[in-house]
């Protein structure tokens, strides 16, 4: 069992997670902080749609309202 878990950490450390080691070393606090801003614009972009999208519904009237919207309430 050792061995297999030693392979799944040689297969993060030195394979999937190789490429994030290019963003350590690097000398400026953004560029190192490049891929957490590109989440959080992907994340910010997600929720506009999201709000977007629930105006739309509240907009045509297809939200239900009711406060006994399911039979066990």
């Amino acid at each position: 069992m050792k061995s297999f878990f030693e392979g799944i950490e040689d297969l993060f450390v030195n394979v999937l997670f190789a490429p994030l080691d290019f963003f350590r070393f690097a000398d400026s606090w953004a560029f190192s902080n490049i891929l957490n801003w590109l989440f959080m614009l992907i994340g910010f972009v997600a929720f506009v749609y999201w709000m977007l999208q629930l105006k739309k519904f509240n907009d045509n009237g297809e939200e239900d309202k009711t406060s006994t919207s399911h039979s066990f309430l």
